[in-house]
């Protein structure tokens, strides 16, 4: 008899034991355990622990494409959801699965819930947490758009680019930083300004080790080699932290062409006709081959 099937014959004896669990997995790998019994309880090589305070409200599923979403709240702790790990993102998009388990005996369970964690909140030691279901992907626009920069990202599937081949990445250790946001270099041989521009930061190690930032400018002055983020690094960055620098794009067909050698993969329509052109004329005098579109 399957854990699903074990569990609806105890449902249907009348008198059950059964309490919820909750796994999380975030992006980086790391994965947690709560349920809302109290005491422990472990399947699937993870420990639920009851000390969490975690608890959810009724999810309302259906069987339409309906985005199914729910909440659950628990306890700040030191061991398991920090408030510095929320304040980081650390939590941002992990996965959560949650079961409806006989606690009497844990093999008979059912997987109520599967998705994402959406709008993380925390407040009084306590946070609370959106769950998105798998349902919420369909509310993501997708298909091509009719522009002239590319709509690939630098890396992915449609672009094609290794971002770990040479030239593109390097690996540095800090030697200067500013509010977690402004980190300087004496040099940075190899690479010309703003090679990194729209690229991308990546903590390797360190109190912020895995955290990333969008880079906005990298600019060669006076004070050496800077690189200015969008944003801080939700995380304490210090001198000695090493980082990975990768190379940005600013979506133009003529740097796909020069600086990635990409151009076979560019998502972007560039002889698009301007406003000007369409509303142009023949005249005998002009040349009509179409070249006045660039």
């Amino acid at each position: 008899m399957t854990g699903m099937a074990a569990l609806e014959t105890h449902m249907a004896g009348g008198l059950t034991t059964v309490c919820r669990c909750w796994a999380i997995t975030r992006t980086d790998g790391r994965s947690f355990g709560f349920t809302d019994h109290d005491r422990p309880l472990g399947f699937d090589g993870l420990t639920f622990r009851a000390d969490t305070g975690l608890s959810a409200r009724v999810l309302s599923q259906s069987s339409g494409l309906a985005v199914d979403n729910t909440e659950a709240l628990g306890a700040l702790s030191d061991a398991s959801v920090t408030e510095a790990d929320i304040e980081a993102g650390r939590f941002d998009g992990a996965e959560v699965c949650a079961w409806l388990v006989n606690w009497a005996d844990v093999v008979e369970r059912a997987l109520q819930f599967r998705g994402t964690i959406g709008e993380l909140r925390r407040n009084d030691g306590v946070f609370h947490a959106e769950l998105r279901g798998l349902t919420e992907v369909l509310n993501r626009p997708i298909g091509r758009v009719f522009q002239k920069p590319c709509t690939a990202v630098l890396g992915d599937r449609a672009c094609g680019v290794d971002l770990a081949a040479a030239g593109l990445t390097t690996d540095l250790t800090v030697d200067q930083v500013s509010e977690a946001r402004l980190f300087r270099w004496a040099d940075i041989a190899g690479f010309e300004a703003d090679w990194f521009a729209r690229g991308r930061l990546t903590v390797l190690s360190g109190a912020a080790q895995g955290l990333w930032g969008m880079i906005r400018g990298d600019r060669i002055g006076s004070q050496g080699r800077e690189i200015e983020l969008w944003g801080p690094i939700r995380g304490a960055v210090a001198p000695g932290d090493r980082v990975r620098l990768s190379a940005g794009c600013d979506r133009r067909m003529e740097t796909c062409r020069a600086k990635f050698d990409n151009v076979i993969n560019y998502q972007g329509f560039p002889d698009i006709p301007s406003e000007d052109w369409v509303m142009a004329y023949p005249r005998s005098g002009d040349v009509n081959s179409g070249g006045s579109r660039r």
